[in-house]
């Protein structure tokens, strides 16, 4: 674990992604379907008519994934009020997830892209060689038409609600 943590640091620093997939403001927001914490099936389009904030993060339970979750927790009503439904996405497991979200008592839903099939349709995946390490760590804001508002990839990982919410009171 801790030989993952470390290399998924240094490939972070090097930044070992392509973005030359990557959706950009203005496009339209590919559906996905998959599976949450609870093992429930979850499409991206059973929310249309929503704001919606899809961030992707690498792994469950490291130190800026954890500070990130637990900034949306602790910003969840301001959000909500604001009308801005929060989806997580990681490629961890379900059960994974099931646990990260029970210990860091997060109120919203988390979807394991074990395969990376939508880290790759949004352009966040690492590539064949670096998959182990999970996505890049992007929040694509989506307006109640489906296209993307913003995609922000300079995370405050203390702060991201705020910015999620500046964003869309734009």
């Amino acid at each position: 674990m801790k030989l993952k943590l470390f290399l998924m640091s240094l490939c972070q620093l090097f930044s070992f992604q392509v973005d030359a997939k990557a959706l950009k403001k203005g496009d339209m927001a590919p559906n996905f379907c998959l599976f949450n914490q609870d093992s429930k099936e979850v499409k991206l389009s059973d929310y249309r008519g929503q704001n919606v904030a899809v961030y992707f993060y690498p792994m469950d339970g490291s130190w800026g994934c954890t500070r990130q979750a637990c900034s949306l927790r602790d910003g969840f009503t301001d959000l909500k009020n604001a009308g801005i439904t929060i989806i997580g996405i990681s490629s961890d497991s379900v059960k994974s997830h099931k646990k990260f979200q029970e210990k860091n008592h997060l109120p919203f839903v988390i979807l394991s892209d074990a395969k990376q099939k939508v880290a790759e349709l949004y352009g966040v995946a690492r590539g064949f060689l670096f998959s182990w390490l999970g996505s890049k760590r992007v929040t694509f804001l989506i307006g109640k038409d489906g296209r993307i508002v913003d995609v922000l990839k300079n995370i405050d990982l203390k702060h991201h609600a705020d910015q999620i919410i500046k964003i869309f009171k734009k």
